[in-house]
C-alpha cells in the first residue's frame, strides 16, 4: 500500500476575504519535515480527489523550498494557485521552475512586501500576488482614504490634493490589523482579497454597539421554516452564527419558557419550542439584528472552527455528540463578541460540562479537538506537531478532516 502524502505533511490554512466580506478562496499552508521529500504531484493529486466545482480556490503556500521545487515541477496547468516567496527567487532552483512553470501555464502567486516588488521579467510569470504592506505604505493609504460621510474630516471641507494610495488593484494583501486599512484595500483600492481578517480591530471598533445576531441568518432561518425544511436544516442555519445559538439557548432557558427540564442543545430547544414559536422569537430579533458587513468574516471563521472541531473529533460517534463537539467549538470565541469572560456565559447555560472542560479550562474529551482546529489557522507546523503528540492524533487524519471541511465550503462564483 502506497503511504498517503497526507502523513508527512502539516498542513495549516488562512481564508481570503473579498470585497463583499464573503469566503473567496483558502490558503493552504503545506510543510513538509526537513526529512521528509514529499511528492508535490501527489499532494495535488490528493487535492483534486477532494475537491468539488464549489469548494473554494486554493492558493498553495509551500512551506519548505523542497516542497515549492517539487509543486513547480509537477502541477499541471489547471492546479490550484502556487505561492512563490520573493526571497526564494533569489535561488536558481526555484527561479529556473518558476520560468518553466510559468511557459507550461501554471498560474503562480508571488508573495512579499510592496517594496521589493520583482524585476519585471520575472514579474511577467505571475498572475497575481500577496503584498505586505509597510508601515509608511500603511500610513499614505489611509491619507489616500476620502473621509467619511458626516466625518469631522468632511465637515472641514475640501483639502489639499490627495497623494496616490499605494494599494494595487486586483492584488490580494495579508497582515491587514486595522478596520480602516481593510475597508480601504477592499473598498477603494479594489484590492482581489484579504489573507486573513482584521477581527480585533473590528470588533473593538464596534465596542460601543452590543453585538447581534446576523440579519441574514435569521431572515434565511425564518424562509425555511416557511418553507417547511427539515429540522436539521433549522439546526444548521442556527449554527452557522455563535450570537443566534446563544441568544437561542439563553430563551429557550428562561424561566419566561418554563420548561422543566434545561435545554443544552439547539435541537433539543427548536423540538421543544416548535416552529410558530420559534418564528415568533425570530420576529422579535430581527429589528436589532446586525448588518454590518465586517462581522461576516468574523462569524464565518468562527463557524469553520467549529466545523473543524467537530471533524477532528469524529470517530463514529453518534449525532448528539457530534452536535455537542460543534457546540463547542461555536461558542468557544463569544467572549470576543459579549466582551465577558466565557466562563461567565456559558454558566447562563446547562451546557455538559464537557463543553465548559475544554473552552474554559482547556480539559476533558473535547479539548485536543478545538485545540487543534485553532493550531490549524496558523502556518506553525510546530504546534500542530507538538499537540498530535500531547493529545495522539494522526497526522493522517488531522489533515484529512482539515480538507474536507475545506472542500465542503461553498464560495460564490461569478
Amino acid at each position: 500500500m502506497v503511504q498517503s502524502v497526507l502523513g508527512s505533511l502539516i498542513l495549516g490554512y488562512r481564508p481570503l476575504w473579498n470585497r463583499t466580506r464573503k469566503l473567496a478562496g483558502i490558503q493552504l499552508y503545506a510543510h513538509n519535515e526537513a526529512s521528509a521529500t514529499v511528492d508535490g504531484g501527489h499532494l495535488l493529486r490528493t487535492l483534486q480527489e477532494l475537491w468539488s466545482a464549489s469548494s473554494p480556490p486554493l492558493l498553495i503556500s509551500a512551506q519548505t523550498r523542497q516542497l515549492l521545487c517539487d509543486l513547480l515541477e509537477n502541477a499541471p496547468r489547471a492546479a490550484p494557485w502556487i505561492e512563490v516567496r520573493g526571497e526564494w527567487l533569489s535561488d536558481s532552483a526555484i527561479y529556473d521552475r518558476v520560468k518553466a512553470a510559468h511557459q507550461r501555464g501554471l498560474r503562480m502567486v508571488w508573495r512579499g512586501d510592496m517594496d521589493k516588488l520583482p524585476e519585471p521579467e520575472i514579474a511577467r510569470c505571475f498572475d497575481n500576488s500577496l503584498l505586505t504592506l509597510r508601515p509608511e505604505d500603511a500610513v499614505a493609504a489611509l491619507q489616500a482614504t476620502p473621509p467619511r460621510p458626516g466625518s469631522a474630516a468632511a465637515a472641514a471641507g475640501p483639502v489639499a490634493k490627495r497623494t496616490p494610495s499605494p494599494v494595487l488593484a486586483g492584488q490580494m494583501y495579508e497582515n491587514i490589523a486595522s478596520r480602516a486599512l481593510m475597508e480601504h484595500c477592499l473598498d477603494q483600492g479594489n484590492a482581489m482579497a484579504l489573507a486573513g481578517w482584521p477581527t480585533e480591530d473590528v470588533l473593538y471598533s464596534l465596542r460601543h454597539h452590543p453585538q447581534q445576531p446576523s440579519h441574514a441568518v435569521i431572515f434565511k432561518l425564518m424562509k425555511a421554516i416557511d418553507d417547511e425544511q427539515s429540522l436539521e436544516t433549522f439546526e444548521d442555519i442556527m449554527g452557522e452564527d455563535p450570537l443566534l445559538a446563544y441568544r437561542f439557548m439563553v430563551y429557550t432557558n428562561s424561566a419566561a419558557l418554563g420548561l422543566r427540564t434545561g435545554i443544552d442543545s439547539l435541537r433539543r430547544g427548536l423540538v421543544m419550542m416548535g416552529y410558530s414559536s420559534i418564528k415568533r422569537w425570530l420576529s422579535d430579533q430581527l429589528p436589532h439584528a446586525s448588518t454590518e458587513a465586517n462581522m461576516q468574516p468574523v462569524r464565518e471563521a468562527m463557524v469553520i472552527r467549529a466545523q473543524l472541531t467537530a471533524r477532528l473529533l469524529d470517530a463514529g460517534i453518534e449525532n448528539d455528540l457530534r452536535r455537542e463537539i460543534y457546540l463547542c467549538g461555536l461558542l468557544s470565541q463569544l467572549d470576543e463578541l459579549l466582551g465577558e469572560p466565557l466562563g461567565t456565559i456559558l454558566k447562563r447555560l446547562p451546557l455538559s460540562e464537557r463543553i465548559y472542560d475544554a473552552t474554559v479550562l482547556r480539559t476533558g474529551p473535547y479539548t485536543g479537538g478545538l485545540q487543534m482546529a485553532c493550531a490549524l489557522e496558523t502556518d506553525d507546523a510546530s504546534a500542530i506537531r507538538q499537540l498530535c503528540e500531547t493529545f495522539e492524533m494522526d497526522l493522517e487524519e488531522v489533515n484529512r478532516a482539515l480538507l474536507r471541511v475545506l472542500s465542503d465550503l461553498e464560495v460564490e462564483r461569478k
